[in-house]
């Protein structure tokens, strides 16, 4: 037996008669002729090789195994009548499953106001949320393990081969232990940092960024002095907190209070500016989920 060749007509059939106890009264009920009706139960009994009505000239009742069997095929008619309204919402983005990545720096920002806001908006959409560094979010995409990330970078420099959307652009302040002569000053100047131990990511992490402060100290006739590596931005700033040096961190990260920690603008001289960093949307082009559509739809007007 295939239960591929049964029809959902012959379980409406079946529930019709095992509503009505009566097969004429469910060939009413159906619009049709009782022969047909017969039959067409008959034909379910054989494949299913159950018998599902003990039948006599005065009366129709369900068996064991009909009864069992009724409130499952009441549930299949169900989510068939539902299919029609699932794909509509399906192809809407309003149902689905979007697997979203992101870099800690948005978790200090805006991600949660935007996760509650988009699930208000598709609360049947199943966000499932990853945080990842850059570098781990492009194997993932080369595994197919995402649809959607928010990755930092330096201003203009997003991953090749990716689709994005620009989120936000913000500066680099410096985070330093409170106890340092320069957290005194409101805005020390860039050149009382630059002899500072340097905690910082490992360059595989955001290689644009990285390579953006590098240049920095390097304009300046110098090279970062650095004392530690970190991936997350907790941990930098964990580390600076123990005196271990100072940190260039995104201006969002100022919300991780973290006890020993200050941060300060730092003023630039004679051009050398301190350098920016952008967060990007990115998202593989051409995948088809139209939850990803809605999401990016959703992003664009925040």
């Amino acid at each position: 037996m295939s239960d591929s060749v049964i029809e959902l007509r012959l379980w409406r059939q079946f529930i019709a008669v095992a509503d009505e106890l009566h097969f004429g009264r469910a060939a009413q009920r159906l619009n049709m002729t009782q022969p047909p009706l017969t039959q067409a139960i008959a034909q379910l009994e054989g494949l299913l090789a159950v018998r599902l009505f003990d039948r006599t000239k005065r009366s129709v009742q369900l068996t064991s195994a009909g009864a069992a069997l009724l409130p499952e095929a009441r549930e299949l008619l169900a989510r068939a009548r539902e299919l029609p309204a699932h794909a509509r919402a399906a192809a809407a983005g309003e149902v689905g499953r979007l697997r979203l990545a992101f870099v800690s720096t948005v978790a200090f920002a805006f991600l949660p106001q935007w996760v509650r806001a988009f699930r208000e908006q598709a609360p049947r959409v199943q966000l499932e949320l990853i945080e990842a560094t850059g570098d781990v979010q492009l194997a993932a995409f080369a595994r197919g393990e995402i649809d959607a990330g928010f990755m930092l970078h330096s201003p203009g420099f997003a991953p090749p081969g990716l689709a994005r959307q620009l989120i936000d652009r913000e500066s680099l302040v410096l985070a330093l232990p409170e106890s340092h002569p320069l957290a005194d000053r409101p805005r020390p100047p860039l050149a009382t940092v630059l002899a500072e131990p340097l905690i910082i990511f490992p360059r595989r992490i955001v290689p644009s960024l990285y390579d953006a402060v590098f240049a920095m100290y390097h304009a300046a006739g110098c090279s970062p002095q650095v004392a530690q590596e970190a991936i997350q931005m907790q941990t930098i700033v964990n580390l600076v907190s123990a005196g271990l040096g100072l940190a260039w961190v995104p201006e969002s990260v100022r919300q991780f209070q973290r006890p020993g920690v200050v941060y300060r603008e730092v003023v630039g001289a004679r051009g050398r500016a301190v350098p920016g960093c952008e967060t990007s949307l990115v998202w593989a082009p051409g995948k088809i989920n139209p939850a990803l559509d809605r999401f990016i739809a959703f992003a664009a007007t925040r």
